[in-house]
């Protein structure tokens, strides 16, 4: 049963900053996880977008803000994206009954996209 569904569109453009913005947006929205796996990508800022995406998504997806760095994206080995929840946030999927959710992230040079479902049994 679906408990849950988030989308978000992220602008490319908007996480393409310079070097003291990109600390301090940092510490406040993205997990370290995160900022080592886009900083291994020659185009890091669309890795960013599509992370906020998948965070206002998952969002979305429960009804209400969680705080940005309480949830993040992972990959499995196979390179599958997945949401990570951390702190308070991290006994969210129980709280709410969720046995299953499901990511996808896309992204171009000028836009990001993710989309999150949260299912129950």
């Amino acid at each position: 049963m679906i408990l849950g569904i988030g989308t978000d569109l992220a602008e490319v453009a908007r996480y393409q900053f310079d070097e003291k913005k990109l600390a301090w947006f940092a510490r406040r929205v993205y997990t370290e996880e995160e900022m080592a796996y886009a900083f291994t990508k020659r185009l890091w800022a669309e890795r960013l977008a599509g992370f906020y995406a998948a965070k206002e998504a998952a969002r979305k997806a429960f009804g209400f803000a969680i705080p940005w760095r309480q949830v993040g994206v992972s990959h499995e080995r196979s390179g599958r994206p997945v949401l990570r929840f951390f702190g308070a946030a991290a006994e969210l999927p129980e709280r709410f009954h969720v046995t299953r959710s499901h990511l996808t992230i896309t992204h171009t040079a000028s836009m990001a996209s993710a989309f999150v479902i949260l299912e129950g049994d």
